[in-house]
């Protein structure tokens, strides 16, 4: 019997999108918004911030995870407030 991390316990099952189907997603061109950090895809349609498919210079149906790594005033705790969709291929 082997022990999983909460984090496989949270990807376990989930589809998996590639990056163009995660680019369809930008509050634009469909009404979901996602963002993809760390091979997660979150679904942020429901935050104010993100309403318009842009957040500050970020935008919506990308990978975000150099951005935010490299200058978000935040920790990727601010992902824990949002549902895991899927994993980006």
């Amino acid at each position: 019997m082997s022990l999983t991390t909460d984090n496989e316990q949270l990807t376990t099952g989930l589809p998996t999108y590639t990056r163009q189907q995660l680019a369809l997603r930008n509050g634009q061109d469909r009404d979901e918004i996602w963002v993809a950090y760390q091979g997660r895809i979150y679904d942020v349609s429901r935050s104010r911030l993100w309403r318009r498919g842009n957040h500050y210079e970020h935008w919506a149906g990308q990978d975000l995870t150099r951005e935010l790594d490299k200058d978000a005033p935040h920790t990727a705790n601010v992902f824990d407030n949002f549902p895991v969709i899927g994993l980006l291929k």
